[in-house]
């Protein structure tokens, strides 16, 4: 089909909507089909649990969706948005220490997420050239294992069914995706599939922090310490668009997690550091506490099929899904947009086409995929179902040589500088295996060790604390 006309996509989520405004790039109309009815405004939705708790978009995908969206990282921020430039706007305690606050390489986008959905859902429907099917249930997909042509959906409300026919169908369902189901219903080989499961679970409250802290206090991010051998427990303080804090509290398999009001304040006083206790002391509470419990680094891999059905694609959590606390998602979900803009300028839906695209948008995902399954893979009780050989192999060692970088990036700025663009997704995770890199490693100047948060007298004079309560209140 070398002049393709209709695409639709499952789901409208931040995925399906990137990729929906990318298939109006190239095709004459586009439907996403959404099973939740999507809210005109920046409110939560049953569909996106994990919306209630902390989320970042790194500036590779900032970039990305200022380049589909151009204007939308302005938007953002005029409408609120902070951006935090790593390290300068961002207190760290790592698993290694604290990080120094050098200035900034990269940056990162914090606030709500039904606030970014919401604008940048927007946009994207603005263009008039994208039908959206919302209360639609997606029952399979038509047709057999060399051709998808379609899907068969369900009217939630009426219980009416139709069958859709597309030239292209993407699968953007997210975590929930039944895309294993489908593929065997047309007699496709099962997809691989790892998982890599820490157990992470996560608690939120927002908090209405002191006047003026939410513009002018830097972010707080209190990190576990996988060498000791236990549950890691974690806190982050991230302002939002609305001048709050949302605090998300997260631990790992074992620790247990605040599920109650009364039961928030003293989970954080167990982290390593006081620092994020002593802030919420200090501030009211707006809402209860909301929990989740699904964070488990997944990965399918359709690229490794030998049968692959032409006009149909994967991406977003459907095909692969990180632990949340990377903050990678989201980038990850707009590399993908990009790399199927690209296959689709090239050969549009040509034979072969849909292997192509495939290919290249899994590639988007390896980066990210690594980076946080090798991590979780350090905390115990983590559960394991992997081929990848980089996870199954060398442990000992990878884990050495992370906890050498881990120890030089706090406090030597150049090698910071690289291990920024590698985690914000700007530069390949091979740059750390570089002989750039490696000389970084031994030459670049490494500073002190710090051994309190580096607050400076005007940011503990916003929050209201001195330079010693932050070491003395609270902790374990």
């Amino acid at each position: 089909m070398t002049e393709p006309k209709h695409g639709i996509v499952l789901g409208g989520g931040w995925a399906g909507m990137l990729a929906a405004h990318v298939l109006a790039r190239h095709l004459e109309r586009v439907t996403v089909v959404e099973r939740d009815v999507l809210p005109d405004g920046p409110r939560h939705r049953k569909g996106s649990p994990q919306g209630r708790h902390v989320h970042v978009l790194w500036s590779s995908g900032a970039r990305i969706v200022d380049t589909l969206l151009p204007g939308m990282i302005d938007q953002l921020l005029d409408a609120g948005a902070r951006r935090i430039g790593f390290h300068q706007d961002l207190v760290t305690l790592t698993s290694h220490g604290w990080q120094h606050r050098f200035p900034p390489r990269q940056y990162a986008l914090m606030c709500t997420r039904p606030f970014l959905d919401w604008k940048v859902r927007d946009r994207v429907l603005a263009t008039g050239r994208i039908v959206l099917r919302q209360r639609t249930e997606i029952l399979d997909l038509v047709g057999d294992a060399k051709r998808v042509s379609g899907v068969r959906v369900r009217d939630m409300d009426t219980g009416a069914r139709e069958a859709l026919e597309a030239d292209l169908v993407i699968d953007a369902s997210g975590r929930g995706s039944r895309l294993r189901h489908w593929l065997s219903a047309l007699e496709v080989p099962p997809l691989e599939e790892d998982i890599v499961d820490a157990g992470i679970a996560y608690a939120t409250r927002v908090y209405q922090g002191p006047p003026g802290a939410a513009a002018g206090f830097p972010a707080v991010n209190v990190a576990a310490d996988h060498r000791l051998r236990e549950p890691g427990r974690f806190g982050v303080v991230y302002p939002q668009e609305d001048g709050t804090w949302m605090v998300t509290l997260s631990c790992t398999r074992g620790a247990g997690l605040p599920a109650h009001d009364d039961d928030f304040l003293p989970y954080a006083r167990t982290l390593r550091h006081p620092l994020v206790s002593d802030l919420i002391d200090l501030a009211k509470p707006l809402t209860s506490v909301a929990v989740s419990r699904v964070g488990a680094n997944r990965r399918l891999y359709p690229e490794r099929l030998d049968i692959w059905p032409e006009g149909l694609l994967v991406l977003g959590d459907a095909l692969a899904a990180f632990n949340p606390i990377y903050g990678h998602g989201m980038s990850s979900a707009a590399r993908a947009a990009a790399a199927l803009d690209t296959e689709l300028q090239r050969s549009g839906t040509d034979a072969g086409a849909a292997r192509r695209a495939q290919h290249a948008i899994s590639a988007t995902v390896d980066d990210p995929w690594i980076m946080a399954a090798s991590k979780d893979v350090e905390y115990v009780n983590c559960r394991m179902s992997t081929t990848d050989p980089r996870l199954t192999g060398g442990a000992v060692a990878r884990q050495r040589f992370s906890d050498l970088i881990a120890d030089r990036s706090i406090r030597s700025s150049a090698v910071c500088d690289v291990v920024t663009d590698v985690i914000s997704l700007t530069a390949p995770q091979s740059e750390l295996a570089s002989s750039r890199f490696l000389s970084l490693m031994h030459k670049d100047r490494v500073l002190p060790e710090l051994t309190e948060p580096p607050l400076t007298a005007d940011e503990l004079a916003l929050v209201n604390l001195t330079p010693h309560s932050t070491v003395s209140a609270g902790g374990s």
